[in-house]
């Protein structure tokens, strides 16, 4: 059963991870719906690692782009007028907010955090704030105009996905409309950050997979780790050809849809807001 299970919150992360409607806060809600434990913030952390690596695939020729200008500027001044050089800087230091904050507040991410009601929350008010940014945001920045400021503030927002029901691609690319960039580049660029932050989260809580904190155990992890990997890769290709041409409002209604469904279900008894790890 542990292994069935696996299978469908690994096709769960892959299908939400991209998508700008938090697959944390789908791994917490979901299994309650059939009575489920919850499976853990270990359990979610390292499944990501599959998507993950379906975002480094997908994106190989950007990262070795960026990778190989960043290093060139090491010892390059010329290299230095480079885009590759600063976006390799733009993902660094986009990266830092979500690293000091996890590390200050990985005990209440692990537990209090992932009350369901809260989660449920989350999701409304993070999903209007999706809304207003696509409805006000210039969307005319291309990501060449990236800068300092932007990429700290990209990571700020990044970082509020720490907290389940926020989505990371949503609060980056929510981010993004409101300081007037491109869909796609917004969300390509939401990509791109999230690499060392979920790897780094996946890799750091591999070691709490045997233990307590994890529902479901190695083997079944693994399962859902490669399933999650899979089905993202196709997600992702999906994912920009639709903001090219469309913009983000489903996914604000679909939120605040499923936030509402679930603050009605932990008030009228029917689902618990507690945490359920076994």
């Amino acid at each position: 059963m542990d292994f069935l299970r696996a299978v469908v919150l690994g096709l769960l992360q892959g299908l939400t991870e991209f998508l700008p409607i938090s697959s944390s806060a789908h791994l917490a809600i979901f299994p309650k719906f059939f009575g489920w434990d919850d499976p853990g913030a270990a359990f979610t952390a390292v499944i990501q690692i599959g998507t993950e690596l379906a975002v480094v695939i997908y994106f190989w020729r950007d990262i070795v782009t960026i990778a190989s200008g960043w290093i060139r500027g090491l010892f390059s001044a010329s290299a230095r007028e480079a885009l590759e050089w600063r976006m390799g800087w733009f993902v660094i230091i986009g990266s830092v907010p979500i690293v000091i904050l996890g590390l200050l507040f990985q005990d209440a991410i692990k537990h209090e955090f992932r009350r369901v009601a809260l989660i449920a929350v989350a999701l409304i008010v993070f999903g209007l704030i999706l809304g207003f940014a696509e409805r006000w945001g210039l969307k005319n920045r291309p990501i060449e105009k990236l800068t300092t400021r932007d990429a700290i503030l990209f990571g700020l927002a990044q970082s509020c996905a720490l907290f389940p029901g926020v989505s990371r691609s949503g609060g980056t690319i929510s981010m993004g409309l409101l300081l007037g960039y491109e869909r796609r580049a917004a969300t390509r660029y939401a990509f791109l950050l999230a690499i060392p932050a979920v790897l780094g989260a996946g890799i750091y809580n591999l070691k709490d997979i045997p233990g307590q904190a994890n529902a479901y155990g190695p083997g079944p992890t693994i399962v859902a780790t490669i399933v999650s990997f899979v089905v993202g890769l196709a997600v992702i290709h999906w994912l920009l050809e639709y903001v090219s041409r469309k913009s983000y409002t489903p996914f604000v209604v679909y939120r605040v849809a499923l936030g509402v469904l679930v603050l009605a279900l932990v008030a009228t008894g029917v689902m618990t807001s507690t945490v359920t790890v076994s």
